[in-house]
């Protein structure tokens, strides 16, 4: 089966509206992966951000991410001259964590992963269909550590059971990625080093202490 070419096919999409705004629901994993996406969505929809992320299991880290989040927009908003609008879903790290039950000591990228992935995307799927958006979609393709072509997968899943089309991506194509990082520095937000969730962070502080030794 051939892999597909998932940015280009949110480009066929784009042309295919004719220049007309219609209303996205951009799921963000955070603000440094959402800088580039909005960035090159910014000129062809009315964005929501919408946060969901009950992966991440400190409350502190939770509200910190939120923050750099409602930062971003404001600022990212005055420089391409069009209001990017958001809003928060619910903040359910026992959802989260009652979801991967058994799965805890997955590698990063396993199945554990995968189910994470599912219940974000589904959260944002029904916020999508409840609130009379066109689109939806998330920020998390931007990401090298993340499978491209699963949450694709998942993301049109969802669309079938939740009626609003999802739009695929890879935003880390033509230097998305990069780009991410370029707007990071831009307006200083804060970039973790791990995804959220309490076993990604202990996997990251593992390797870390191995490149250390």
């Amino acid at each position: 089966m051939n892999k597909q070419n998932y940015q280009k096919l949110l480009d066929e999409r784009i042309e295919s509206l004719g220049g007309i705004k219609k209303k996205l629901l951009l799921h963000s994993c955070c603000a440094p992966c959402s800088s580039a996406c909005l960035e090159y969505l910014a000129s062809y929809f009315d964005i929501t951000v919408y946060y969901y992320n009950p992966n991440i299991t400190a409350k502190e880290e939770y509200e910190h991410r939120v923050a750099e989040q409602q930062r971003l927009i404001k600022e990212l908003s005055a420089d391409v001259a069009q209001q990017i609008h958001f809003a928060e879903g619910e903040y359910e790290p026992a959802v989260y964590l009652e979801a991967v039950k058994g799965l805890e000591s997955c590698p990063e990228g396993g199945d554990r992963c995968r189910i994470c992935f599912k219940l974000r995307l589904s959260k944002a799927g029904r916020y999508a269909a409840e609130n009379g958006f066109d689109f939806f979609t998330t920020t998390l393709t931007i990401s090298p550590l993340k499978n491209a072509q699963l949450l694709n997968e998942l993301g049109l899943e969802t669309a079938k059971e939740c009626g609003v089309e999802y739009l695929t991506s890879d935003f880390k194509k033509k230097n998305g990625y990069k780009r991410s990082i370029e707007l990071s520095a831009k307006y200083s937000l804060y970039r973790q080093d791990y995804c959220g969730c309490a076993f990604s962070k202990a996997e990251r502080e593992r390797q870390k202490a191995e490149l250390s030794s």
